[in-house]
């Protein structure tokens, strides 16, 4: 092997440990043809961002598919980005291929990559890096001959521009030769985007042999309307602004037989039911929630619309039995939509509570089993929604085979409950397209009803055109100026990474890294710890930013001492971390059940993600005349013991029961023994001396 004589000894320790590597394996002669020896690289590793290809064709459409899944799978090494060498064998040789022949691979190869949102950000062409020697009748290596020039994507940028290429070499002269018998090489970086600039309707696999069959026959490649990259905006979305500005959080809630489940595995599989439990089945956490068809735990799932308002498809369309990740709805969405799912059963009414106490819900959806009255359950959960001031839509689901008088008999108790004084919301039922632009302004007076079945598919677009539609309710972005705020609502220990506390970004932002030192806490003592946020993850998508209105995780540096002092309702911030076992509130209690509150009286209250265990220490009526407060007030006040009944309002002093917990002025709170008695607002902490 004397064409190896010239060249740097890291080179010949490469070409020496992969020809002996390769010989042992029996590979090497047997598998390529015998020109095509020269080596460029080291052997092509089965890990990492980098892939070897002789040359790509579209054969067909399950080839296709392949290239698409081994592309995707080469970005998530390379976290996003990739490196593709054509011309080149597996072993690293040279594959001898003409202009065309690569050209062609590149071509192919840049059409895979807008199927998967990915774009080509360098196509560089290399030639003369091996000439055929007439007189041996072998080719021969020579570098110092070697060109490289850059040359244009032939889809342009992500918006569709064209884009203008400076290449040294050009400018030195250096011309690319298309004849046969000029051996070349191409090296294409592909980057995975994050943002929504490519069209609402990404070409499909099935379009790129046309586009081959085109080229080869040199004729000019018309683009269909759809498959046009369209640069509608010159504004950038990055997923960091997807998850925060353009991210809908919507609970729902109903009884535990309404079909929630059901309803959020249609929507984000976008695949019907078939009567029998499969829709909820691919969302669902825990091995005794598939088996009894009964959700136990607030989960969230993701569903995402393009720029057009057409869903995201929720299964892979190159891996056809595997669902789409949040990393890969993120990605794709213009706008994403957050369902959380809660249980309707009355056992797991504590669990509704805080999820709706602490999912900082843009709107409700309240599920109504058609074939049945609402229950108490029911107008449990719409009071509830009410209360916080959460707009509310009613769902009919199993309206498929249901009787029409049944039908009538429960949409008449529902319009009912809905015009009660205590929910105050007129019905109004969407039936088309107007109707829903009707009711995007009036969503605090009015409650839209649609009806739908998650097995006959009736009213399922008609909701994904209604969930599409709805405006952001919680400005988040108001709150960038205040200092960082993120709620815990989930604690993990992850092998290899250490503490990992996922939860809700309230306020401020915050960039991770080695010198992003934070406080969390309150401990059981009320202290802070004080430790380093390493890095954060949105959708399970690396970020390096996280700021106010996003879910996140943060990976926090912390010893095994420190992690046990770590547990749901902290907080983590940078500056003023502050706790307080008293707080000050105003109250309204709720109208309904009967309830009798006094000093000392002890409930459980919520708020944000805080939950614990409270005693009424002070008590003062506010305005009793105005709220209609029966005249036994007057008497018991004068005795210094003042009673609250359904519909009074007072400032009630809070003392925490066993721990301090961090709370501050203007956050929303509940308070419940058993139902839900009343709500409030924090309105200051007391002084201690």
């Amino acid at each position: 092997m004397a064409y190896i004589a010239d060249g740097n000894n890291e080179f010949h320790l490469q070409l020496m440990y992969a020809t002996m590597a390769q010989k042992n394996r029996g590979e090497f002669w047997s598998t390529y043809n015998s020109h095509r020896v020269l080596i460029l690289f080291f052997y092509q590793l089965k890990n990492g961002n980098v892939e070897y290809k002789r040359q790509v064709s579209a054969s067909n459409p399950s080839r296709l598919r392949t290239l698409t899944t081994q592309m995707s799978f080469r970005m998530d090494e390379g976290h996003g980005r990739c490196i593709y060498r054509i011309g080149v064998e597996d072993n690293g040789c040279h594959s001898l291929l003409s202009y065309d022949q690569v050209a062609e691979s590149a071509r192919i190869l840049e059409y895979l990559a807008r199927s998967l949102n990915a774009i080509v950000v360098e196509r560089k062409m290399i030639q003369n890096e091996v000439m055929w020697n007439a007189a041996t009748g072998e080719p021969e290596r020579c570098t110092a001959d070697a060109i490289a020039v850059d040359e244009a994507p032939i889809l342009g940028d992500a918006m569709g521009n064209p884009v203008d290429i400076i290449s040294e070499s050009k400018e030195d002269g250096h011309v690319l030769n298309k004849e046969e018998g000029i051996y070349t090489r191409a090296e294409l970086t592909i980057h995975r985007i994050e943002t929504h600039l490519l069209d609402p309707s990404p070409m499909q696999l099935k379009s790129k042999s046309s586009h081959s069959d085109a080229a080869k026959s040199d004729k000019p490649v018309e683009h269909k309307e759809e498959e046009k990259v369209a640069p509608a905006s010159e504004e950038k979305f990055s997923v960091s602004e997807t998850m925060s500005a353009r991210n809908i959080r919507i609970a729902v809630v109903g009884n535990v037989d309404a079909g929630k489940s059901t309803l959020i595995g249609t929507l984000t599989t976008s695949c019907l039911d078939d009567g029998r439990g499969k829709s909820r089945t691919a969302i669902m956490k825990h091995r005794h929630e598939i088996e009894s068809g009964r959700t136990s735990t607030a989960t969230t799932h993701l569903m995402g619309f393009r720029s057009s308002g057409q869903p995201i498809a929720g299964r892979d369309q190159i891996r056809a039995n595997k669902r789409k990740g949040e990393d890969e709805i993120a990605r794709e969405s213009y706008r994403v939509i957050t369902l959380m799912d809660l249980a309707g059963h009355e056992k797991y009414l504590k669990t509704t509570i805080h999820g709706v106490s602490s999912g900082f819900s843009d709107y409700a959806l309240i599920l109504v089993n058609a074939r049945q009255p609402p229950t108490h359950m029911t107008a449990h959960h719409l009071n509830l929604c009410c209360s916080f001031g959460i707009p509310v839509l009613v769902i009919f689901t199993k309206v498929d085979g249901c009787p029409e008088h049944a039908f009538q008999s429960c949409k008449q108790d529902v319009m009912k409950m809905l015009r009660s004084p205590e929910v105050a919301r007129k019905p109004f039922m969407i039936r088309n397209d107007n109707d829903i632009e009707t009711v995007m302004d009036k969503l605090h007076t009015l409650a839209p009803m649609i009806e739908t079945s998650c097995v006959s598919g009736a009213g399922i677009d008609l909701l994904q055109k209604m969930l599409f539609a709805l405006p952001k309710r919680r400005k988040h972005e108001n709150k960038l100026n205040r200092d960082f705020e993120f709620l815990v609502e989930d604690i993990f220990n992850v092998p290899g990474v250490g503490a990992v506390v996922s939860g809700f970004v309230n306020a401020g932002e915050l960039t991770v890294g080695g010198s992003c030192h934070v406080l969390v806490g309150p401990t059981d003592d009320g202290t802070f710890v004080k430790t380093v946020a390493k890095s954060a993850h949105i959708a399970r998508i690396n970020t390096s930013h996280v700021t106010a209105g996003q879910s996140a995780c943060l990976a926090l540096s912390m010893n095994k001492d420190m992690r046990k002092k770590l547990r749901r309702g902290m907080v983590v911030v940078k500056t003023n971390p502050t706790s307080t076992l008293q707080f000050d509130a105003e109250i309204c209690v709720l109208k309904g059940d009967s309830t009798t509150i006094r000093r000392s009286y002890q409930a459980f209250v919520h708020i944000l993600n805080v939950r614990q265990s409270a005693f009424a220490r002070e008590i003062e009526i506010v305005n009793h005349f105005a709220t209609g407060a029966p005249h036994a007030y007057k008497d018991l006040e004068e005795e210094g013991c003042i009673v609250l009944r359904p519909g009074s309002r007072a400032k009630v002093r809070f003392e925490f029961a066993k721990r301090p917990e961090y709370i501050r002025a203007g956050m929303r709170m509940l308070f419940r023994d058993g139902r839900v008695r009343g709500v409030g607002i924090v309105t200051g902490i007391p002084t201690t001396d």
